[in-house]
């Protein structure tokens, strides 16, 4: 019997934690297509010193997958606190390294699952191997470059977004269509909503890819509003702007509908300051097409719950 294919959309470190580590639990196949364009931190230097794409968010999603024992995995989590490498994450730099010795993306993504013991049904593919940088155009119309400075904004963070764009274009990883041609059921998110998921629908081919496949397409919309971002954002504003990007209407959107001790919340804002507010749950919004539910971990961080996305999305199969 042929099993259910799930493809995940998105990048940084929220959809690795939040849908991968639940669903692996599950017997279906998972591919993840991520963001590519990053231009800050570890990924961002080795893009300009090395000419590669980023590799950080493929990094989370194959650690996320692997199979090898806490060690290991701390290890290609490993980032180094001084000296030359001060910044740098060591699983970015075996990337680099494989990436430059092989001259071969596809390669280096072999050679990593074998060391970190990846299933065959685990698949991780890049949106685009294209070297393309991320612009916003804020309400004003000053235009914005590269990703870290939409992520970290040095700009007045109360001037909306108006769009995103790539330049120069960038085409679809053909692995990447293949997988979201043969999906049952399209993740996109949680995430950065312009610096993260707008990159990957700004990829040349992976509209028309998403326009073909039969799948059921579901967005899990984030937990609490950003800085610079998404400033008073409902679930339908995350909403109409995911569909703004994606030119048609989303199956499922998958909300937090739980609102957390003040305390609680006080101290996630004082440790992750870029983060503004609990997501604002609009009034009348349609059971057929919204689930809201209590998506929270128990205790600590206002972070999602695997296990409890993982259920909602697997009974959409």
């Amino acid at each position: 019997m042929r099993k259910k294919h799930i493809v995940c959309l998105g990048g940084g470190n929220a959809m690795p934690k939040a849908v991968l580590s639940g669903l692996k639990n599950y017997p279906i196949k998972i591919s993840v297509i991520c963001s590519m364009f990053d231009s800050g931190g570890s990924s961002g230097r080795l893009r300009k010193e090395f000419g590669i794409l980023s590799p950080g968010d493929i990094r989370r999603s194959l650690i996320t997958f692997s199979n090898v024992s806490p060690q290991i995995k701390e290890v290609f989590n490993f980032r180094f606190q001084k000296g030359e490498l001060k910044g740098h994450n060591f699983g970015n730099l075996l990337i680099t390294d494989l990436w430059l010795t092989t001259k071969n993306f596809k390669k280096t993504i072999k050679e990593i699952r074998k060391i970190l013991n990846i299933k065959e049904d685990y698949q991780v593919f890049p949106v685009s191997l294209d070297n393309s940088n991320l612009y916003a155009i804020l309400e004003n119309d000053r235009i914005i470059s590269g990703e870290t400075n939409i992520d970290i904004p040095k700009h007045n963070k109360k001037l909306k977004i108006k769009k995103t764009y790539l330049k120069p274009k960038a085409k679809i990883y053909p692995e990447a269509t293949r997988a979201i041609k043969n999906a049952d059921l399209i993740i996109i998110g949680p995430g950065d909503l312009y610096s993260t998921i707008s990159q990957i629908f700004l990829t040349g081919g992976i509209l028309k890819a998403i326009k073909k496949s039969k799948a059921k397409k579901v967005y899990i919309c984030n937990l609490m509003t950003k800085n610079g971002e998404t400033n008073k954002f409902s679930v339908l504003d995350f909403t109409k702007e995911i569909e703004k990007y994606l030119k048609e209407k989303l199956d499922y959107i998958i909300y937090n509908n739980f609102f957390p001790d003040k305390n609680r919340l006080k101290k996630y804002k004082n440790n992750h300051p870029e983060f503004i507010e609990l997501v604002k749950v609009n009034k009348g919004l349609s059971s057929k097409k919204f689930i809201g539910k209590n998506l929270l971990l128990k205790n600590g961080p206002i972070e999602h719950e695997s296990k409890k996305i993982s259920k909602i999305l697997i009974s959409l199969l």
